[in-house]
């Protein structure tokens, strides 16, 4: 890349106008203070998620992948450099603001499921789309939708502690995907899938991917990360490689 050119990109990243990235790191390095000592988990990242993205975050364990995965969802703000999420400088949002914009844009799966013990896996899964005012009886038809394509049609109304990890997993998918969000970000989506069920939700994103949806997936299973289009990989919090399939 030309020093003009790069000039340019830098430019754009930092007013907020590169219209082509849902999602922009710049310069972004996340620090822990733990007593006297301070730990890079983050340093110096420059990144972009484009719409229409299939990306996958890979690298060993420790190597700072879940801190990236936390700064690419905006669920924490880097200590150094700046994050946009769709060309909204998060540093700059006040926290409902942020969490506002982050509802709307991207669906998160979280590796410890997150479901709600006193609530069904079909009101789990209905529960976002309350929040943003759909009628309950299309909430319900989607969710049933969602859940019958994890095959789990027939634990609609199972408690999480009812259901196994594999399951409670799946519905923690479908509840990400019940608003219907630009982007979907998972960590380790079929990290407690037998394999059938775990090659049907990769299926399932790449049905997503292909209609226009961003997909990220952090994972530390090269399998998984080889059915993304585009792999980063990261080691000692930096960004070692970047490159499309």
């Amino acid at each position: 890349m030309g020093k003009e050119h790069k000039s340019e990109h830098n430019r754009r990243i930092r007013e907020g106008k590169d219209k082509s990235s849902l999602i922009q790191l710049q310069n972004v390095s996340k620090i822990y203070n733990m007593g006297d000592t301070r730990v890079t988990a983050v340093k110096d990242v420059s990144l972009r998620v484009n719409k229409g993205d299939f990306l996958a975050i890979t690298g060993p364990s420790g190597s700072g992948k879940s801190t990236l995965m936390n700064l690419v969802g905006s669920l924490d703000v880097p200590t150094e450099g700046d994050i946009y999420l769709d060309n909204h400088n998060i540093a700059h949002l006040s926290e409902s603001s942020l969490a506002q914009l982050r509802g709307k844009k991207i669906g998160f799966v979280f590796q410890q499921f997150n479901l709600i013990r006193n609530l069904s896996a079909l009101e789990n899964v209905m529960l976002p789309m309350t929040f943003q005012g759909v009628p309950e009886d299309v909430r319900e038809k989607k969710a049933k939708k969602i859940l019958e394509s994890l095959e789990l049609g027939d634990r609609l109304d199972h408690l999480p502690k009812e259901l196994s990890g594999g399951q409670q997993q799946r519905v923690a998918i479908a509840r990400a995907l019940s608003n219907d969000p630009e982007v979907i970000l998972a960590d380790e989506p079929t990290g407690n899938l037998d394999s059938k069920t775990g090659k049907n939700v990769l299926e399932i994103l790449k049905g997503l991917n292909d209609k226009g949806k961003t997909i990220i997936i952090v994972t530390h299973d090269n399998d998984i990360a080889s059915h993304a289009k585009r792999i980063v990989m990261i080691r000692d919090g930096m960004i070692i490689e970047d490159k499309k399939r």
